[in-house]
């Protein structure tokens, strides 16, 4: 065996090498933030809470101005950033959007089996076509509340876009033959002076709640 024979016949082997460590390195990542994944979704519940933080009035119109303060809670509790978001009414309603991960034919399966998201997808108030709308999680995105933190994964991010995609074109969920949606909108009028909580329940049920603000926060600006 001539010596170029041999060295390209070494340097094959360390290639093949590299790439076996390279792929067994990549199914374990892959693994590592599917369990991560899974235990993001394990909450019972996706949580918000809403608080009016200005009214304007608009005489010529005899309506006002209402904004909101929409501070969702991440999976384990924790706040996310808040979003302002104005309208000109108060009867405002959040959409929100469960994907049913048990139903959708993935190789990941077994992993996702019994598990759902939970998400809050727009935020928006009818009116016709004065109708307002404002998105809270963008299609195709992975909701902020279930990222996992400190991490950049292609994995990740095409999970969700096949979850996104079963939920919103019926053709794709027929063909796999999965129902993985379902949209609820329930509304109220918001009003100042009461601390509203939006929260999505396990069965997809969204439920709105509203109690007076504690008695030492009212009449007092609080710092953001």
């Amino acid at each position: 065996m001539s010596a170029k024979i041999y060295s390209f016949l070494i340097l094959l082997m360390i290639a093949a090498a590299a790439t076996a460590g390279f792929l067994y390195y990549r199914s374990l990542r892959q693994q590592e933030i599917l369990r991560r994944m899974v235990s993001r979704l394990e909450a019972d519940s996706r949580a918000a809470e809403v608080l009016v933080t200005a009214v304007e009035d608009i005489p010529a119109t005899n309506a006002h101005r209402t904004t909101i303060k929409f501070l969702e809670y991440d999976s384990e509790g924790r706040p996310l950033q808040p979003q302002y978001y104005t309208f000109s009414g108060d009867m405002i309603q959040f959409q929100s959007l469960v994907i049913r991960f048990r139903d959708i034919h993935l190789r990941q399966q077994d992993a996702l089996r019994g598990k759902s998201a939970y998400l809050f997808w727009k935020v928006f108030m009818l009116d016709g076509p004065e109708t307002q709308e404002f998105v809270i999680t963008p299609v195709n995105e992975i909701p902020a509340g279930y990222k996992i933190p400190g991490v950049q994964s292609r994995f990740e991010r095409r999970l969700w876009r096949r979850f996104w995609e079963y939920a919103l074109d019926p053709e794709q969920a027929d063909a796999a033959g999965v129902k993985s949606a379902q949209i609820e909108a329930p509304g109220t009028r918001f009003r100042p002076g009461l601390l509203y909580t939006i929260r999505i329940e396990h069965d997809g049920g969204l439920r709105i709640d509203a109690e007076p603000l504690p008695g030492i926060l009212r009449g007092e600006t609080v710092p953001r």
